[in-house]
């Protein structure tokens, strides 16, 4: 079986990379080689190939038949166009010297070609880094804009925020300002009312007393001439009292029980008299009590304790009368007693 000229596969996962060997056909594709001859990295751009050109020469003039991929090589290498120029050689077509002028010739122009290549693709990357850069510079500047659209309009948005809470405070301010004055003016116009009213109050009770003063300085010299003419008839019957007891204890000594019984009869003559005063009396006394009760009505607390007090002295007065009375029923009494 001849050899063969093939790829054996190295590296990780996603990221190989090969040995170009000279292996048995029979072996395996990672197994045991008979000689390595180079290398192939396809994961760079271009892929890089390192590669004993002479060794490879050699091999394939023996008759070593290479892969698909190996042969692919060997032809961007040269090796096939050096074996096909050597064959020409051998059938004497151009001699040795001519074969080794044209395969350098084909090997400076497929350099300049493997040159040319990698520029282009140096000069493509780099256009397309720059222009990567400039998308994202315009990406860049347009997102810059938008956010200083996005600033500027939120920055007039807050100013407008700013005038118009300026404004509602101002409104609020003037609002609580003219309420306040509202507030104030009904304050002093309920004041003013209270105090009307507090001075008509007070102008009233003035005028009842106006009213009442006339009324009361004509009740107290009423009162002041009831109490003199009283007076004047208890002086004038003091004496008049005294002289008739003074006669009475005279006529007890010299009367006879005629004169006792006489008396006697003039007294229950004078007893309903007497009662028959008292009655009339009475419904003065009552019209009184009944001009007082109206008084009180009409003036205040302070009048009615200035009434109360001429009252507290007729009924100081009264109990006096009664005693008055009852010492001069008392001889009537003991006449009674001695007669029986």
């Amino acid at each position: 079986m001849p050899t063969r000229i093939r790829l054996q596969r190295h590296g990780r996962k996603q990221r190989p990379y090969y040995f170009i060997v000279i292996a048995d056909s029979r072996a395996k594709r990672d197994g045991r080689y008979i000689e390595r001859i180079g290398a192939y990295n396809p994961n760079t751009v271009p892929a890089t190939i390192e590669l004993d050109n002479e060794k490879a020469f050699e091999w394939i003039m023996k008759g070593a038949q290479p892969s698909d991929t190996v042969r692919a090589i060997l032809s961007y290498r040269g090796i096939l166009y050096r074996k096909h120029l050597q064959r020409g050689v051998r059938k004497k077509a151009f001699d040795q010297e001519e074969a080794d002028r044209l395969f350098k010739a084909w090997v400076d122009e497929q350099d300049k070609k493997i040159f040319d290549r990698a520029e282009d693709l140096k000069k493509k990357a780099e256009a397309e880094r720059e222009a990567r850069y400039a998308e994202e510079a315009k990406k860049r500047e347009a997102r810059e804009a938008e956010l200083k659209k996005e600033a500027e309009a939120a920055e007039e948005k807050a100013e407008e925020a700013k005038k118009a809470e300026e404004s509602e405070v101002k409104e609020e301010g003037e609002e609580a300002a003219a309420e306040a004055t509202k507030a104030e003016d009904k304050e002093v116009k309920e004041e003013t009312a209270a105090e009307e009213v507090k001075t008509e109050e007070a102008a009233k009770p003035e005028e009842k007393k106006e009213e009442a003063t006339p009324k009361e300085e004509a009740k107290t010299e009423e009162k002041a001439a009831d109490k003199d003419q009283k007076a004047e008839t208890t002086k004038e019957a003091a004496p008049k009292e005294e002289a008739k007891k003074e006669e009475k204890a005279e006529e007890k000594k010299e009367a006879t029980p005629e004169t006792d019984k006489e008396e006697k009869a003039e007294e229950k003559v004078e007893e309903p008299k007497k009662a028959e005063e008292k009655k009339e009396a009475a419904p003065d006394k009552e019209k009184k009590a009944e001009e007082k009760a109206e008084e009180k009505k009409e003036t205040p607390k302070a009048e009615e304790k200035k009434e109360t007090a001429p009252a507290k002295e007729e009924k100081a007065e009264a109990p006096k009368e009664e005693a008055k009375k009852e010492e001069a029923s008392k001889p009537e009494e003991d006449k009674k007693k001695g007669d029986a």
